[in-house]
């Protein structure tokens, strides 16, 4: 099978969207931006053909639904199981990496060897809780978390550690401490969390036979399958898996595309893609914005999705993803729980700054002098749009239809801020936000892909 691969390399996160020749998204990846560019440029594009290889199982499974009954739900629950083998892969080899780091005394006070054995048994428990936990995060239907290891170990983790630590013993700090040293080594290692190395659990577990230490009972509808049922089941995913992706080209953009590993003439400015992306997913857009980690642009395209003006923020990340990000970590929180809390907010407390330096400070003194947190966030939120809007004042204003990108677009209180300041300063536009926002760079970067190869 002939593909064709955009890769956007973001400052925050890394996507990937792999294309057939007929213009149709097969598949998508995302992963962490890391130090090491290849790294999170090679994760992301193994999602994305993983993600190919769940679309074209689903082709055949579609074929012959009668055989499995409810089809999407089990095709959801199998998705769901491998996700979660994919977690518990990375998971144990968190803990075996943490378990390695006290034997050789990183871990700040366990250098003292009476601490070794009972750090080494919080840090059992530890594991033993998140793997736990996994298995409800992963249920068909449970509330959507991050899509990162990083964030979904690292919360379990924390608060696993905050209830274990001893102020006299094993330490909230030399817990964390490990978990710092750790992570990034998960991160940049490539482990096998291909479809090939562990499909073959994730289907047990949707079979209802269990799968691994963890159990798999809570994935399985409980109806059971056939024999004969499993054997088909088993021989598409087979068929899929021999389908050779064959990538006929490749295109790059995002923050760091002068890392990637393409050729010059692989690379396309993210102006470029986005703009082209977002004109795909709407093919009516006249004008877009896009709020990502390190940086905000607007956007204007013609009827074909050409670029013809454009303003961006390239000189800091204020008002950006790495913002919000910062905030987040002031108020030891996850920043997809930001949105949601300044929605509960009964007034909008006014933001003088968002430059992420004096951020922290900012928040605080807020804080003390005794406004809550969710009307606080809520003004942050509405100071972020606000730079925005300028930028799209100078871009050529806003045109309808008006297209919102980004990792930010999935943030319910600046989608809040955006449609009010839109209505208030150009009246009723039309609003587009895809589910797939954040991946309109890739998106666009496999447009050009294509496109170069057929022109």
């Amino acid at each position: 099978m002939k593909l064709y691969v955009g890769i956007d390399l973001g400052s925050t996160t890394t996507k990937a969207v792999v294309m057939d020749g007929a213009e149709v998204i097969l598949g998508k990846g995302i992963t962490n931006s890391r130090s090491n560019y290849e790294t999170a440029c090679a994760i992301a594009q193994n999602e994305a053909f993983i993600d190919t290889r769940f679309s074209l199982f689903r082709r055949k499974m579609e074929r012959s639904a009668g055989e499995v009954g409810n089809l999407e739900e089990f095709l959801t629950r199998l998705e769901a199981n491998f996700r979660l083998e994919q977690f518990l892969r990375q998971l144990s080899y968190l803990a075996e990496i943490s378990m390695a780091e006290i034997s050789k005394g990183g871990a700040g006070r366990a250098r003292n060897p009476a601490l070794k054995i009972p750090l080494r048994g919080k840090l059992e428990q530890l594991f033993e809780g998140i793997a736990a936990e996994a298995l409800q995060w992963f249920r068909p239907g449970a509330e959507k978390r991050s899509d990162f290891f990083r964030d979904l170990a690292g919360n379990a983790y924390m608060r696993g550690a905050e209830v274990l630590a001893e102020p006299d013993g094993v330490t909230y700090d030399m817990l964390v401490n490990i978990y710092d040293k750790c992570i990034i080594r998960v991160e940049n290692t490539m482990l096998d969390l291909s479809l090939e190395g562990n499909i073959g659990k994730a289907l047990e577990r949707s079979f209802g036979g269990g799968g691994g230490k963890s159990g798999g009972e809570v994935h399985s509808n409980g109806n059971g399958f056939s024999g004969e049922i499993k054997a088909a089941i088993r021989s598409a995913a087979d068929r899929v898996l021999d389908t050779s992706l064959d990538v006929v080209n490749a295109v790059g953009t995002g923050y760091g595309r002068a890392r990637l590993p393409f050729a010059k003439e692989q690379i396309r400015s993210e102006i470029l893609c986005h703009g082209l992306g977002a004109h795909f997913m709407y093919p009516s857009t006249a004008t877009v914005l896009d709020i990502g980690g390190q940086d905000t642009k607007a956007i204007q395209v013609d009827t074909e999705g050409i670029v013809t003006s454009f303003q961006m923020n390239d000189r800091c990340a204020a008002g950006c993803g790495r913002y919000l990000g910062y905030i987040a970590d002031e108020l030891n929180m996850g920043v997809q729980e930001l949105g949601p809390l300044a929605m509960q907010a009964t007034k909008s407390v006014r933001i003088n700054s968002t430059c992420t330096v004096f951020a922290g400070a900012e928040l605080r003194e807020r804080l003390n002098n005794g406004e809550r947190q969710e009307d606080i966030l809520q003004g942050l939120h509405r100071a972020i749009i606000l730079r925005a809007m300028s930028l799209l004042a100078r871009s050529g204003g806003i045109q309808d239809e008006f297209t919102f990108t980004g990792g930010v677009a999935n943030n319910e209180a600046a989608v809040h801020a955006l449609s009010t300041l839109v209505e208030e300063n150009y009246g009723k536009r039309k609003l587009n936000i895809s589910a797939n926002s954040i991946y309109t760079g890739a998106i666009g970067a496999a447009l050009f892909a294509l496109r170069d190869m057929a022109g």
